[in-house]
């Protein structure tokens, strides 16, 4: 698309729209991760640990949707070789780790949705899953921005009759869950955890910004990121109080409500929708290395097409779902996420909030312009 027709949907809601699409995943959309972070600390501890969250991600989200603007990085690669000079290395290392327990947290969630929903073995669910990311990553961009768009409002709306559905059967159990006097230890360090692993998800969709037009347009995207992808997840904690502490040890929060719903039919359509959230999520992870690799062979002429697209995609994918059987959904959201929270903390968050602050302050100071796009390597 070219910038100067680009919309004021693409400029500042799509970025929030893409990067809701790498947060939501597998642990989101079916709760296991709001059970893993939030909620320990309680019903009013979890929803400040979430504030707290999303407080991180329009902050990082909006310095990092800056930087890359400044300095015309629209690939990951590109992005750390500016932030971290000849340090990139150490985050393609992590971004790449990051991919694998990402995709095989949804390779989890989609062999376990198989059974709930329809009946068939997991493994049905998990190439389903496969197939579709194959799918629309071989495609490139433009098909990925669709997906996200219209995936989004699919998912706005379910969750907001999820939500609503929920409010009216369980809103005596919820108000009660609130007024227990449990404590509230320990929301800082779920909110740091779930904050930073996540706010990856802003450098993952680094080629959606090719449609901002100024400064403006960072900030303003960057901002709604974090409201954009939180609020579904608080909606959504807020229900899950009405059976807490027992539903903190569930592996799918999002089945207990909805067999405790008795709505076949909606049961049915949540699943679906979980699916979506899945197949976003791990489109847009897999979308991030297919630019990268793009990017690379774009300078020694060398064609990157549908094929090279379809083979990268199925490689990563192939090698997250043995990791996926391998562990499991629980393991890996437990283990795996506070592993990336302290990697990414050191190689992407504190270097943006400074050196990347920095840069830009000194970028603004001086009256630059961004620079010409610099070939990765």
């Amino acid at each position: 698309m070219n910038p100067v027709t680009s919309s004021r949907f693409s400029r500042w809601i799509l970025p929030g729209f893409a990067f809701k699409a790498v947060v939501i995943g597998g642990g989101y959309a079916t709760g296991r991760e709001l059970a893993e972070f939030f909620l320990p600390s309680g019903p009013w501890g979890g929803v400040l640990g979430m504030l707290l969250a999303m407080v991180i991600w329009s902050v990082v989200c909006t310095l990092t949707f800056l930087f890359a603007r400044q300095t015309s990085s629209m690939d990951y690669r590109t992005f750390f070789g500016n932030l971290l000079g000849p340090g990139w290395v150490v985050f393609e290392a992590a971004y790449f780790c990051l991919v694998i327990i990402m995709l095989s947290v949804f390779a989890a969630a989609a062999g376990a949705i198989g059974p709930a929903a329809f009946g068939v073995p997991p493994i049905a669910g998990t190439l389903a899953l496969v197939c579709g990311i194959a799918a629309v990553t071989c495609f490139g961009n433009d098909s990925v921005e669709r997906l996200f768009k219209y995936v989004t409002f699919f998912l706005y709306a379910v969750f907001g009759v999820f939500i609503l559905l929920s409010l009216s059967r369980f809103s005596g159990k919820i108000v009660e869950g609130f007024a227990m006097p449990y404590p509230t230890t320990g929301w800082v360090g779920g909110g740091v955890t779930y904050g930073i692993y996540n706010v990856v998800g802003a450098v993952i969709i680094l080629p959606v910004l090719r449609h901002l037009q100024s400064k403006q347009d960072a900030v303003i995207a960057g901002l709604l990121c974090g409201p954009l992808a939180m609020l579904p997840a608080l909606l959504f904690l807020i229900c899950m109080v009405a059976y807490y502490p027992g539903i903190a040890s569930e592996p799918l929060p999002s089945d207990f409500l909805l067999q405790r719903l008795e709505l076949p039919l909606f049961h049915l359509l949540f699943q679906v929708m979980i699916f979506s959230a899945l197949l976003e999520s791990g489109t847009g992870a897999v979308h991030a290395i297919n630019e990268r690799v793009a990017k690379v062979l774009a300078p020694k002429g060398r064609p990157f097409g549908r094929g090279a697209r379809l083979l990268i995609a199925g490689l990563v994918l192939i090698l997250s779902v043995f990791v996926a059987a391998k562990f499991g959904l629980v393991d890996l959201i437990a283990r795996g996420y506070r592993f990336l929270a302290l990697l990414f903390a050191t190689v992407y968050v504190a270097p943006v909030v400074s050196y990347g602050a920095w840069r830009i302050y000194q970028a603004r100071k001086e009256g630059k312009v961004p620079t010409a796009p610099a070939a990765a390597r």
